[in-house]
């Protein structure tokens, strides 16, 4: 083990002790060990053993651990360290502008275990509200995440949007534009991607000196049909080549496997001609199908819908007509109702749902009974002003960690509607997530599940559910579930919306906004609630204001029951 290695060891584990609030005096030991140990002309693993005690900033303890990283490879109290320490927490080290005394708050104070949960955080404006953490900080810690998850080799699907209109147009710069189109997950909606994928009806031979520049990709994988380029930013672009049917090419790279097997066991003798540029519509024609939209393209029960044509009449982003679920400046969102509002206004919708969060969350500036009742009493007189828009009062109320609800049933029953969510104790068991789940959704006032699971899409997993028992609690006690717009979020899953729709179970897709351009968060939300099959009928904030009314009137009536 060289010089570098024992510094390196050293450091870090200086950086986890401070991490984990250990003794400051220890903590610069080795910091200062790590520092001098790496400017030293000399190799300590060829320096005597009776010597090293006498090297400057190598005292009894730090010689003790050079010995035995020299000895064994290794340094247990290190590994120790690493162990009891969540990954997400050590990766945070690689995010400029956030020391371990920052990390050491983010995990022990906000709970934050994960990259990814700290840029949702940060979006969620959260880390203003502790100590040392003020607005240019979260800024700079939004902006440092961003530049270290672009060098990741997965991507959100909101993510790889921002950049697939680049890439298209300087593909379509490089070759004919009419040889180039976007295939493969990307087209099919996925909510995460590692590949960016492009069907180049061009060969390798004439493709691959178009990538000769100054700055070329790296190319990491060759064959006779692909070509796998590694970009600057990270992202991974994968090109099928030397395809002759353009339409086969397409509905080739675009399905699921499944979905692709399924066909081919349908129609096993649909013939393609080579001299077909079509897009893949031609096939399903061939087929005598209507035409599955590639996002479908995931499972055999599509083409079964398509044989007896009773594929649905998808929800379209221009169907949402309100905003449910969002937070303003009450509790942790960055406007005033009123400056929502009047977005709302703006962008043509018909009526906001303010949910701002409450006590529990006083990480969120949660609101106290006394702040709910200001809150009503300031939208009453707001939408006196915006008539005819409307402000509904609600709540993002917390589940309890026995399934209690935040407030009392009689605080609960002052709202217009009640969204449930579970923000704490989220490393659960099944048992005890569903037991806390279904006591929630079998509250009377439980309008909304809010994110059933609680997941973070590349950050964090969600906690464990029986999904279909979930729905089938919210179907009997007509509680609507939540499609959390949000692009980490996107949940519930859209694998089970249709088990959802079977049960009669309204799906709403919420953007939980905490700041104005949060709203844009609504059409991921549809993106992902296509692939379930969702129609703008069986979703709860495409309802007009008046089927809004009437819906909650009619609740307050089964409640009564």
């Amino acid at each position: 083990m060289d010089n570098y290695a024992i510094a390196e060891n050293f450091s870090l584990l200086a950086k986890l002790m401070d991490i984990h609030g250990e003794n400051s005096f220890k903590t610069k030991t080795y910091s200062v060990a790590a520092f001098n140990i790496d400017k030293l002309p000399m190799q300590l693993k060829d320096t005597p053993r009776e010597k090293l005690f006498t090297i400057k900033g190598i005292g009894d303890s730090v010689g003790k651990k050079v010995i035995e990283m020299l000895d064994t490879g290794k340094l247990e109290v290190l590994n120790d360290h690493i162990n009891k320490t969540p990954p997400g927490v050590i990766e945070m080290l690689n995010i400029k502008g956030i020391g371990p005394k920052k990390i050491h708050t983010i995990w022990k104070e906000m709970e934050i275990e994960s990259i990814g949960e700290l840029l949702y955080a940060c979006n969620e404006n959260r880390l203003t509200l502790f100590k040392g953490f003020g607005e240019k900080t979260q800024q700079n810690v939004i902006e440092a995440i961003e530049f270290y998850l672009q060098n990741q080799d997965h991507f959100l699907y909101a993510q790889m949007e921002e950049v697939f209109p680049q890439i298209d147009a300087y593909l379509k710069k490089i070759f004919p534009p009419d040889t180039v189109r976007v295939t493969g997950a990307y087209r099919r909606q996925e909510l995460t991607i590692d590949e960016l994928e492009f069907v180049i009806m061009e060969n390798n031979q004439l493709i691959k000196p178009r990538f000769q520049t100054a700055q070329p990709p790296e190319l990491l994988e060759e064959s006779a049909t692909t070509l796998l380029y590694k970009l600057k930013n990270g992202l991974k672009l994968r090109l099928y080549t030397g395809g002759e049917n353009r339409a086969r090419e397409l509905f080739n790279t675009t399905g699921s496997k499944e979905f692709l097997d399924a066909f081919q066991k349908a129609y096993p003798d649909l013939k393609y001609k080579g001299d077909e540029t079509d897009d893949d519509t031609v096939i399903f024609e061939k087929a005598e199908l209507p035409y599955i939209p590639p996002f479908l393209r995931e499972s055999a029960d599509i083409i079964e819908k398509a044989k007896k044509k009773s594929l649905p009449e998808l929800i379209q982003p221009g169907d949402v007509r309100s905003i449910i679920h969002s937070h303003s400046n009450w509790s942790d969102g960055s406007n005033t109702i009123e400056e929502m509002a009047d977005e709302c206004i703006k962008r043509g919708l018909e009526y906001l749902v303010i949910s701002d969060h409450s006590k529990a969350a006083a990480y969120a500036n949660g609101l106290t009974e006394e702040r709910i009742r200001e809150q009503h009493k300031y939208v009453d007189e707001l939408n006196k002003k915006l008539k005819p828009f409307k402000v509904f009062k609600s709540i993002e109320c917390d589940i309890l960690n026995d399934g209690s609800m935040d407030y009392s049933n009689s605080i609960l029953a002052t709202f217009d509607l009640v969204i449930a969510s579970v923000h704490s104790n989220l490393k659960m068991t099944e048992e005890k997530a569903m037991i806390r789940l279904i006591k929630a959704i079998e509250n009377p006032y439980t309008t909304i599940l809010g994110h059933m699971t609680g997941r973070l899409l590349l950050s964090r997993n969600g906690y464990p559910v029986d999904h279909k028992k979930i729905i089938d609690t919210c179907a009997a006690n007509h509680v609507v579930i939540e499609l959390n717009a949000h692009p980490r979020r996107l949940d519930i899953d859209w694998k089970w919306i249709e088990y959802a729709l079977q049960k009669n179970v309204l799906i709403s897709i919420d953007p939980d906004a905490h700041a104005l351009d949060g709203y844009d968060d609504v059409k991921y939300g549809v993106l992902a609630a296509q692939k379930g099959g969702l129609t703008k009928e069986k979703n709860l904030s495409s309802f007009s204001l008046k089927e809004f009314e009437e819906f909650l009137a009619k609740r307050k009536i089964i409640k009564k029951l």
